[in-house]
């Protein structure tokens, strides 16, 4: 084991050995926060071990240790080094019994889980039913977790998502089509509310305003009517009918030639751009520092700027709503 070579947190829980695993889907930075866990842990002489797969490896007992020069040259990969899957098992409580004897007879301590809602989900249980400590580190795209302005891989994600609209952009307006574009978020509109104004887009369409695609049409035709040489509309995941259902709409109402591009998982990956990075890192070394202290059942986020604890039945049971000014924002810029 490493010696400390930094001045020691207080540790009034005595934590020796932690577990860190990603769930879900993956994001951009969970490598960073998995390298920020491992190596603020290390620094303060406590060991980590990393569980394979998610919660299916931890009910299998997937389990490995990690170390500094293990995690080194990770910060810039996408995706997860632990890899991830999704498991029905671990729902159930026979399920996590199984993972609890797993983490016990490896003499864990607490478990770091970073994911998105139903990745808490499965460590609150985990906490609930066998006393193990859990702390929560919010890694997903979405954005759509309550208690932090943002979430890990969220901003790479736009990134990605903007990028690809900059060109659909171009060969939209050299065939004077109009591009309908899907971009990911599940339920929320935050990735599709960040592209539009970044992106210039004509409208967008969100989950959180379950206005008529008819209202578009008009939009449409004005713009047209402005010399625009063509026009972008963004689209949540989540919006009923989606990006194909915006499309036929704006088709049948107009006659207009429209395209649809459904960006789909490639905005989970790519290396993770520098805010998520410096998200991550922050984040891993606080939720190490929060079990050290005797925290549990809690998310770790970022609000305001500064370092934030979250129930973890709260991020799931309250909601996250886009900025209503932003969302103004895009509307008042699109003409």
């Amino acid at each position: 084991m490493t010696e400390p070579h930094c001045d020691p947190h207080p540790n009034p829980t005595g934590i020796k050995r932690v577990a860190v695993l990603t769930s879900g889907g993956d994001a951009p930075g969970m490598n960073a926060a998995i390298r920020a866990v491992v190596r603020t842990a290390t620094s303060q002489g406590i060991e980590v071990i990393g569980v394979r797969r998610g919660f299916s490896g931890l009910h299998r007992g997937d389990f490995i240790t990690l170390g500094p020069r293990d995690v080194a040259n990770t910060l810039q990969r996408g995706g997860t080094i632990l890899l991830s899957a999704r498991s029905h098992t671990w729902r159930t409580p026979e399920g996590r019994a199984r993972g609890a004897r797993h983490l016990r007879a490896h003499d864990v301590d607490a478990l770091i889980v970073i994911g998105g809602d139903g990745s808490f989900h499965g460590a609150h249980f985990l906490q609930e039913e066998h006393g193990i400590p859990v702390i929560g580190l919010p890694g997903t795209i979405d954005n759509d977790l309550y208690g932090t302005d943002h979430t890990i891989g969220y901003f790479t994600a736009v990134e990605t998502a903007l990028d690809a609209v900059d060109k659909l952009r171009d060969t939209g307006a050299s065939h004077e089509r109009i591009f309908v574009i899907e971009v990911m978020g599940r339920h929320a509109g935050h990735i599709a509310l960040d592209v539009a104004v970044a992106g210039g887009a004509e409208e967008v369409f969100i989950p959180e305003d379950a206005k008529e695609v008819a209202g578009v049409l008009d939009i449409v035709r004005a713009s047209v009517k402005k010399g625009k040489m063509g026009s972008i509309i963004i689209v949540a995941e989540g919006y009923p009918g989606g990006a194909t259902g915006v499309a036929q709409a704006i088709q049948d109402g107009t006659g207009m030639e429209t395209r649809v591009s459904i960006l789909g998982h490639i905005q989970r990956g790519g290396s993770p751009v520098s805010s998520d990075r410096i998200l991550a890192s922050r984040l891993g070394e606080a939720a190490v520092y929060a079990l050290m202290e005797g925290k549990s059942d809690v998310m770790v986020g970022r609000q305001n700027h500064e370092t934030s604890f979250t129930p973890l039945a709260h991020t799931w049971e309250k909601r996250k709503d886009v900025s209503r000014d932003l969302y103004r924002c895009a509307k008042t810029l699109s003409i």
